[in-house]
This record gives C-alpha cells, sequence and structure tokens, in this order.
C-alpha cells in the first residue's frame, strides 16, 4: 500500500495506456495494489522466476479483473528478461518491486561486465549479494519520467565496496527521490531491517536532496511478526506527500550533508535522524540536594504550552537556580490537573473538534444506503478525522485515526456492507443462530450471547444490537431486570455465608452440604430431609434454625430467580416485537448515533483522559524520584541501624 502511494499514481494521472511493470511480481499482489490505486484497466506487467508463482500471479489477475495482465515466468529477470523491444529492455511509467534480499546467484547465468542491456554501468555488485542488481534492473526499465520504489534490506544503504560505488552515482545522479525505513521482522522468511527506495526519474537532474523518513519504531507485534498498523501506513504517506519535517521521524537532507567527508555518501538513516528514544537522565545533584531538575520540567514544554496556569499550579523555586519543588502532595497531582480551569478548556476545546467531525460525518452516514461504495466512506471520514484534529494540541490524531480504523475493521465495516447489500432495515432484520452450544444455557443479564430468545431458538441482529434498543426504549423494564439480579446476587451471597459459617468440622451444615470445598452448595431437598430426620429435636435446636434459615433463603432465591425468567422473557418478547415495527429513519438513527457515533465519542474522552494521565504520571516519578536526597536517606538508615541495635541489645545480642 505504501509503494503504490508514494510512486505517485492516481486516477488522475492514469489511463489504459500506462504501464507498470514488476520484475520479481510473485504472486502479483504489488501489481494489483498498484492499479487498484488508480482505479483503471492500466496495463500491468511482470515476470516470476518460479513456474507455480507465476501461475498463482495470472490467476490472482484474473481473479481482481486484470485478465489482460501480462505475467511472464520461468527464468531470472537479469539473466533472461523476458519484456524487451527490440534489443533493449521494455520501459514503464511505474516499476515496482520485492526482489529476494541479497540474493547470492542474481549473476547466474550473466556476464556482468558484457551486459546487452547496460545496466550496470555505475558498477558491478557484489557476486554474493544482489540487491543494487535489482535495484538498477529496475532502473534502466523505467521511462524517461518515470517512477519506481523497491523494497530492499537496510544494508544497502551503508554497505561498503563496490555497493557504496553504486549508491554514490545513484545519489549523484538525482534519481533517488526518498529513503523510508521499516521495521525489522516486518516480512515472513527475514527478520532484518528493509527500507524502501524511492526512485523519480523526472527532474532528477535538479533534485537537491533525499527526503528520508525513519519508521521503524512505527509498529504492532503480530505473534513471531513485526505488523505496520494503518496509522503508521498513512504517517509515513503523510510524511512523503507534504515532505514535513517531524523531528525524530522525518526531513529532508541536502546532498551536501550526505556528500560531506563524515557521511560519505552513507545513507544510514540514523546519520541523519535520531529516532532512539532519549534515556531519562538521573541529576546528581537532584539526588544529593533534592529538588526537581528545571530541564526535566521544560522537556513537557508541550503541555506547558496549552497548560502554562498548571505549571504555575504545580511548581515553585527549589531555592537555588535549575531546580524546582512540588507545591502540592504528589497524591494530589492528578486532581488539580484534571479539575484546573485550562485543562477543561482543552478537553471542551477537543470535544468541539469532535463534534464538529460528528457534523460532517453524520449526513455522510445518513445517506449511505444500499448499493453505496463502502470504501469511500470510510476513507472521507477517516481522511476528515485527520483534518480536524491536525492543529489540536496535544490529542494525538494519528492514534485516534487508528483507533477509527480498529472500529472499523471490528464492526463498521461489516456494519456498511451489511447495508450496502441490503438496505438499512433488511440489514437490521435479527438472523436465527443455528449454531449454539448449548441451547439450554441458562438466560444471564446482561451478558446474553444473542439479541432475543424465543424458546429454544435464538435470533441476533448485527447491525443493530438489542442493547441499544434497551437503552433507547426498555429502560424501565432493564431497570427492574438489574434490580432482580441484585437481589438475587445479595441472597445467593447471604446462602455462601451461612454456608461458610455452618461447615468444616462439626459444622451444622454438615449433613445437608454437597459438592467439592470450593463448590460447596445445599438445596431445598437436602435441607427438607434433613428437617423430617431432627423435626423438633431439641437437641438439635441450633441446627433446626439454621436449617430453617436456610429454607427461607433458598425460597427467596428459587422467587426471584422465577421473577427474573419472567422479565426476561417478558423484554425478550418485547424486543422480538419491536425489531419489526422500527422504521428505516429509527433504524439510521439507532445505528449512527447510538452505535457508532457512541463507540468513537468513549474512545475521545480515552484519549483526552490519557492526556491528563501521561502529564499526571511523568510529574509524579520526577516528584518520587528526587524527593529524598541523599543526606535524609542516610540519615534514616543511620536511625534504622540505631533502632536494630537497641532491639538486639536488648536480646542480648552483641555486634562487633
Amino acid at each position: 500500500h505504501i509503494i503504490s502511494k508514494v510512486i505517485g499514481i492516481s486516477p488522475k494521472n492514469s489511463r489504459a495506456s500506462t504501464t507498470v511493470y514488476d520484475p520479481t511480481c510473485g504472486s502479483g499482489s504489488l501489481l494489483l495494489k498498484v492499479a487498484a490505486e488508480s482505479e483503471k484497466q492500466i496495463t500491468l506487467e511482470g515476470q516470476e522466476m518460479d513456474v507455480t508463482t507465476g501461475g498463482l500471479a495470472r490467476m490472482n489477475m484474473i481473479l481482481h479483473d486484470f485478465p489482460t495482465a501480462n505475467i511472464l515466468s520461468g527464468g531470472s529477470t537479469l539473466s533472461a528478461p523476458k519484456f524487451l523491444d527490440g534489443n533493449n529492455l521494455r520501459s514503464y511509467d511505474y516499476v515496482v518491486a520485492n526482489p529476494p534480499f541479497s540474493s547470492k546467484t542474481w549473476s547466474t547465468g550473466i556476464n556482468p561486465s558484457n551486459d546487452p542491456y547496460q545496466r550496470f554501468a555505475w558498477g558491478i555488485p557484489p557476486p554474493k549479494q544482489g540487491d543494487y542488481a535489482f535495484l538498477l534492473h529496475i532502473i534502466r526499465s523505467m521511462k524517461s519520467n518515470g517512477k519506481g520504489a523497491c523494497i530492499l534490506p537496510h544494508g544497502v544503504l551503508f554497505r561498503g565496496n563496490a555497493e557504496a560505488v553504486i549508491r554514490k552515482q545513484l545519489i549523484k545522479s538525482g534519481l533517488l527521490k526518498a529513503i523510508i525505513g521499516l521495521p525489522a521482522n516486518l516480512f515472513y522468511g527475514t527478520s532484518i531491517p528493509a527500507c524502501i527506495l524511492v526512485l523519480d526519474k523526472e527532474n532528477a537532474p535538479a533534485r537537491k536532496g533525499i527526503f528520508m523518513i525513519d519508521a521503524r519504531n512505527g509498529f504492532k507485534k503480530d505473534g513471531s511478526k513485526s505488523r505496520l498498523r494503518d496509522q503508521d501506513i498513512h504517517k509515513i504517506i503523510d510524511a512523503f506527500n507534504n515532505k514535513t519535517d517531524i523531528s525524530g521521524y522525518s526531513r529532508m537532507v541536502k546532498f551536501e550533508e550526505i556528500a560531506d567527508p563524515n557521511n560519505d555518501f552513507n545513507l544510514n538513516l540514523p546519520r541523519y535522524i535520531d529516532s532512539s528514544e532519549h534515556e531519562d537522565i538521573q541529576n546528581i545533584d537532584g539526588h544529593l540536594r533534592g529538588g526537581i531538575p528545571e530541564l526535566d520540567v521544560e522537556a513537557l514544554n508541550t503541555y506547558w504550552k496549552v497548560l502554562p496556569g498548571i505549571r504555575n499550579l504545580l511548581f515553585q523555586s527549589a531555592g537555588r537556580p535549575g531546580f524546582l519543588k512540588l507545591k502540592l502532595a504528589i497524591k494530589e497531582i492528578n486532581t488539580k490537573i484534571f479539575t484546573h480551569p485550562e485543562f477543561e478548556s482543552f478537553n471542551k476545546l477537543a470535544i468541539n473538534v469532535f463534534n464538529d467531525l460528528k457534523k460532517f460525518c453524520i449526513p455522510h452516514l445518513e445517506k449511505f444506503k444500499k448499493g453505496s461504495v463502502t470504501k469511500q466512506l470510510i476513507l472521507l471520514i477517516s481522511e476528515n478525522l485527520l483534518t480536524q484534529f491536525n492543529s489540536t494540541p496535544l490529542v494525538k490524531k494519528y492514534d485516534l485515526y487508528q483507533h477509527l480504523m480498529d472500529y472499523w475493521l471490528e464492526t463498521m465495516k461489516d456494519d456498511c456492507y451489511l447495508v450496502s447489500g441490503s438496505g438499512w432495515k433488511e440489514g437490521a432484520t435479527p438472523r436465527e443462530v443455528t449454531k449454539v452450544k448449548n441451547t439450554n444455557r441458562k438466560l444471564v443479564w446482561p451478558k446474553e450471547d444473542f439479541d432475543y430468545v424465543n424458546g429454544k431458538r435464538r435470533f441476533k441482529s448485527d447491525l443493530l444490537p438489542k442493547s441499544i434498543l434497551i437503552d433507547k426504549y426498555f429502560t424501565t423494564e432493564q431497570n427492574n431486570i438489574q434490580s432482580l439480579q441484585d437481589k438475587l446476587s445479595l441472597v445467593e451471597l447471604n446462602i455462601q455465608e451461612v454456608i461458610d459459617e455452618n461447615s468444616g468440622e462439626d459444622g451444622l451444615l454438615d449433613d445437608v452440604i454437597e459438592g467439592e470445598e470450593d463448590k460447596r452448595k445445599i438445596t431445598i431437598k437436602s435441607i427438607k430431609a434433613r428437617l423430617k430426620e431432627v423435626n423438633k429435636d431439641q437437641n438439635f435446636i441450633d441446627e433446626l434454625n439454621v436449617l430453617q434459615e436456610c429454607v427461607e433463603l433458598l425460597e427467596k432465591q428459587a422467587d426471584i430467580k422465577k421473577k427474573l425468567k419472567t422479565s426476561l422473557n417478558d423484554l425478550n418478547n418485547k424486543i422480538q416485537d419491536k425489531y419489526p415495527k422500527l422504521k428505516e429513519e429509527e433504524i439510521k438513527l439507532l445505528v449512527i448515533e447510538n452505535k457508532w457515533m457512541n463507540k468513537l465519542s468513549i474512545t475521545m474522552r480515552s484519549e483526552l483522559d490519557h492526556v491528563s494521565q501521561t502529564l499526571t504520571s511523568r510529574i509524579q516519578v520526577l516528584a518520587q524520584r528526587y524527593e529524598t536526597p541523599l543526606p535524609k536517606l542516610t540519615e534514616e538508615v543511620d536511625n534504622h541501624t540505631k533502632k536494630v541495635e537497641e532491639h538486639l541489645k536488648k536480646m542480648g545480642v552483641l555486634l562487633n
């Protein structure tokens, strides 16, 4: 997806004659990604060495509506390229590739020093590392204004000898437009970090530098592999398209800096972008004499720009230059921040921005109907979210974007496909759930798995869950059921207390308790049987009283359970009757406002809470770190030592 974006292909600059080539196409996924970005029936060509994989690529092209794509298999692209115009390599508008990393057999069947296609004029790659061989083939296959992108191991940026010679020529040519560093362990078959080299022949001689993005720290662990999240991909693409200078992430690096003797055309990203996590420095003077270093407080400047009053509320001079101290107790920090007028204003600002997002989204969601294109909807909403929160301080827009995309994949996408395929009314109609592990499972409130139950038949509406209907139309019934559930829990707790108090050695209920020690229970049947045995014998008066108490509790439990079951069945019937009566406009309102927007609103508030918690946590760490200076610690140790020695002396133990 990144490659298809950074090469610049789009519906505006694509037509049927637009050509795209992948010299190591595998199953064809890169070609299809580029084609999807163009939204046109463009010309696709690719070569794959393995015949079986090449067949899979051809099948993929047909399945994705590109039956005219030309996929040729058998033979190495380097030694036997199949796409030629006469005696020359065919040239293309776009070339993309993910070649095998550091191929050790790239030169098999070829004499690089006498290459008929003049690919190695800048130098011959090492015999055991074919990365630059594929890159040079790509460059030769690009038209005079062509664009390309290639995934290669990170080593191509800094390895020396023959590769350093080629890299120097590549940089001087101006063809290398950008470098995107990717996380390690991203690709199957290798754990080494990779990078994307973005090539562009258009205006290459006039290019003044290389745009570099170090995205190696932006990923999520997925089992044993790393995975780029939606937010990571979007951040890369945004930084690339806007050429944004982001501290520790991206910047435009001039050729003069790259050619400087200290760098000597080495493109290793850490030379130009410091993306490492800065170590939390311990201040010796602070530990010795107390006080929070002012430098650590100033490091939170992004917060103080928005919340300057909170800084003044929390800190005062420690009595010497460069150090501060808290004005209040550590435990009061979070409350003071959260209730401060500046933080309340910040919250209000962020919520207003979210409300503006809602105002934009809701009309588009209401217009969504049967036959609408789902992909366009999420693209519209997600891009507007990034735009709305672009200048909102402290709120991390890409984190919000990720929350939206996670919810989209988890729930909203399926909902929209339901509406697109069936419409709002039919999409909300409950379906019967036929595969139920335990059809005799007791009803539990409020955690039922299904929307409502009719006998042993269970029904579920994926688009409009029953919980939303209950909150909207059946709050009285819901409160009644919750009240019964609370009463039932209390009675069951009382029963357990009676069991615990009267079990064990010579316990009054030993004759009626059933089950293992951790699952002990009593039943009406066992209690009444024991009552008949004991009858009114005064010798068992204490046991009789406990048994009678158990009878009352068990009967009360049974009565509540009966009422609870009746109430649940009554609510189920009401829900079952309500679904068919819902009008389309009602369904839209409930799904959009009470389901989708409510979820996003909860996410928004959690992000605001995170801002407060992050600031609070950092201040608490600093305060606790320097709370007790070394002399005081030494004094406390001495006091404790004296107390121990005094106790030992009283016990008759003398220390040398």
